[in-house]
């Protein structure tokens, strides 16, 4: 169990991260981290950290994909998460 909550914990670090990251490198002007990369972090699990980022460095908010679908994933990790919890112990 102390695995699965490390998991989402250090997923969701990086997540936050990445979408600073980002952020800070289109500021910049230089290359950038593929959507695709931000939305393999999602799917894995890291889907609250990135949107946590995405609303504190204000990124990524005008791509509906995100401001909808983050959340989305955001809520069924949520629940994943809590179904693996109730059956590990």
């Amino acid at each position: 169990m102390a695995l699965l909550i490390s998991y989402y914990i250090l997923l969701n670090i990086y997540g936050f991260y990445l979408m600073g990251a980002d952020k800070n490198k289109a500021k910049k002007g230089q290359w950038r981290i593929k959507e695709s990369n931000l939305w393999l972090i999602g799917f894995i699990g890291g889907a609250i950290g990135l949107t946590i980022g995405m609303n504190a460095f204000r990124h990524k908010t005008k791509h509906q994909s995100f401001v909808v679908g983050l959340p989305a994933l955001m809520i069924i990790h949520f629940f994943l998460f809590g179904y693996f919890l109730y059956k590990m112990s």
